[in-house]
């Protein structure tokens, strides 16, 4: 089984913002994270599921994410999600980021867990400095999806 704990955040919503994630199989343990220049909470929190799934090499692995974000676990374990797909996500925000997750998602047998935002997840609150840190970093990204909606 993989674990995987993810967060978002940015630094006024739109603004600079970054993900966090942890991942462990076993003993194994990888950190990612990235920031970009302006982007949403919402999509950094999005993004760091998305970018976690993406890393992974096997197919049809047994996933499960522990996010603090409603918007995304809501989203897929409330079936929200499908319902936009099937609307071909007509007025879906951040559609570009479900439609990559949607790609990922099925590769693999994801269950999502909602935790608590910081509060007593070690791994969560790590995933929370990791996307902090990362909106500070010099030469931040361009979130082309969010900054291309905004034309």
């Amino acid at each position: 089984m993989i674990t995987i704990y993810t967060d978002g955040a940015s630094r006024g919503n739109p603004g600079p913002g970054g993900y966090g994630v942890v991942m462990k199989y076993g003993e194994l343990r990888k950190e990612i994270s990235e920031g970009y220049k302006l982007t949403t909470n919402n999509r950094m929190e999005l993004l760091s599921v998305i970018v976690a799934l993406e890393s992974l090499k096997k197919e049809g692995s047994p996933v499960t994410v522990y996010s603090d974000s409603k918007y995304v676990v809501d989203s897929v374990e409330k079936k929200w999600l499908f319902g936009w797909e099937k609307k071909q996500f007509s007025k879906t925000k951040n559609a570009d980021l479900w439609m990559r997750f949607l790609k990922i998602y099925r590769k693999h047998h994801v269950k999502f867990v909602w935790v608590k935002g910081h509060a007593s997840n070690v791994e969560n609150n790590r995933c929370d400095e990791l996307a902090v840190a990362a909106s500070f970093k010099p030469d931040l990204k361009t979130d082309v999806g969010y900054e291309s909606s905004k034309e």
